[in-house]
């Protein structure tokens, strides 16, 4: 009837047993975690002080008052620093599981102790002991240490977690064996630092009393973290049943996930007004960010063709010569909302084609002229776009707008990739700075699509300008090209 886990293999074994070594195994880890992972802070910052000092002596070729003071400030900042992150509940395993986050969730501690640090400094200390390179050093040296002691050891406590090694959390599962199977099998708890320390299967109505007693008896001998209820959303008596067994149980209870989430990776619960509701999918930017975004998008385009207006004028005068034909092609795309746009490019092959009949470029395509080809290798005919960006039909970055014959062919069949036309489209994506781009295969779609509701659900000032700076300098925005 319970399941215990160890690493990623499920045996059969009597869950008291199970839990009782790993329980202390996973405590003196979880325990002793946040205190070595506190000192190891302590230590860099401790080790930056002392490559600053030799700084200092290689600067100034003594070591006068000064180098006590910044040694003085080196235990300050680390004691706040250390003090506030702990605050933050950053030395816990679970956060360190998260290599990507380690960086961000340091400035504002770090920032901060600074800052306190110095204010004290300039207030108790000579002003003839102060110098700019130590103090400015110890700054950029004391991140710099601690965002890469954060980053390896996060990266060796995900190695451990993925090998069953270390556990975040000590999860008790309950409920049906189809869905605890389910449950174990797509979403491999022991990868994140989670360890299932036992599960109880319900057999069904008749029995069910019985077994929520015996489940209930058994968790307050484990004492997991938290309790995952797995069961049909639609078996509310099932449900309502047990969770009221388990909510006199200390532990974190949960309401396992449907499979309809599945395809909501931001699914949440959110209170609008005085009730509860599962927010599937929220609204992908905010009055603010859209104004924020549409001044930067004016500001780019404008300059832009500024800027560019040489380049555009031999671009227009190539094509011209090379073929005949108009200089711009405009073909109709699908913008916010869905609206229809006609979309400005220059003309890169001998056809005009914006029907149902559109055929997708190919490699060593005959319809692409000579020019042409250059221009669609470097992105070039994708410049007259920042005329859609003015007239506001286009953002600078955005998810790359298809032909209208292509959009009709995958909404029906790809989920959620009508959702691509939440917000505008762009002249480049995240999706295109990461090789997906050119041809029509499934397998690219999907990845595109996967990409751009990336790119619509984590939105920032910051990841624009990160994604327009890897326009030009990466390489992966220009594969695919043809």
């Amino acid at each position: 009837m319970f399941r215990a886990d160890t690493a990623a293999v499920h045996a059969l074994v009597p869950a008291v047993l199970a839990s009782a070594k790993f329980r202390k195994k996973t405590g003196l880890i979880r325990g002793g975690f946040s205190i070595f992972a506190a000192f190891a802070d302590v230590f860099v910052v401790f080790a930056s002080a002392a490559s600053v000092a030799l700084l200092h002596k290689f600067a100034y070729g003594d070591l006068d008052e000064s180098v006590d003071l910044h040694l003085w400030m080196c235990g300050l900042v680390s004691a706040l620093f250390v003090t506030i992150s702990a605050f933050r509940n950053d030395y816990t395993i679970a956060q360190y599981l998260n290599a990507e986050t380690q960086i961000r969730r340091s400035i504002a501690p770090w920032c901060t102790a600074f800052t306190i640090t110095l204010v004290i400094a300039l207030l108790v200390a000579s002003p003839t002991s102060h110098r700019l390179l130590p103090t400015a050093s110890l700054f950029v040296t004391g991140f710099a240490g601690v965002s890469l002691a954060r980053l390896c050891l996060a990266y060796g406590v995900r190695i451990g977690a993925e090998q069953g090694r270390i556990a975040a959390k000590r999860l008790f599962l309950i409920g049906f064996e189809a869905e605890l199977e389910s449950f174990t099998q797509r979403w491999e708890p022991h990868r994140f630092g989670m360890q299932i320390v036992a599960a109880s299967v319900l057999r069904g109505p008749l029995s069910l009393d019985e077994d929520l007693a015996l489940a209930r008896a058994y968790a307050r001998i484990l004492t997991p973290d938290d309790v995952f209820v797995l069961v049909p959303w639609s078996d509310k008596v099932t449900i309502d049943a047990t969770i009221n067994a388990f909510l006199g149980i200390p532990a974190a209870l949960h309401l396992g996930p449907e499979k309809i989430l599945d395809r909501f990776a931001d699914a949440r619960i959110t209170k609008i007004g005085p009730f509860f509701s599962l927010d599937l999918v929220h609204s992908p930017q905010s009055h603010q960010k859209i104004m924020i975004k549409r001044a930067i998008d004016l500001f780019g385009a404008f300059t832009g063709l500024i800027l560019l207006a040489p380049l555009l004028l031999i671009v227009a005068a190539a094509i011209k010569l090379d073929s005949p034909g108009p200089i711009l092609f405009q073909q109709r795309r699908y913008g916010f909302n869905q609206q229809p746009f006609k979309i400005f490019k220059f003309r890169t092959m001998n056809t005009l084609e914006d029907d149902s009949k559109l055929v997708q470029v190919s490699v060593s395509d005959p319809r692409v002229t000579r020019v042409g080809a250059f221009l669609r290798r470097f992105n070039i005919d994708e410049l007259p776009q920042l005329l859609n960006v003015i007239r506001g039909e286009m953002s600078l970055v955005g998810p790359r707008p298809m032909a209208v014959v292509h959009d009709q062919m995958y909404e029906p069949t790809i989920a959620l990739y009508a959702r691509r036309h939440n917000v505008k489209p762009g002249i480049t994506g995240w999706a295109q700075i990461n090789g997906c781009r050119g041809g029509l295969s499934d397998e690219k779609i999907r990845a595109r699509i996967k990409y751009d509701l990336y790119y619509i659900d984590h939105w920032s000032l910051w990841f624009d300008i990160e994604i327009l700076w890897l326009t030009l300098a990466s390489k992966q925005g220009y594969r695919g090209a043809f």
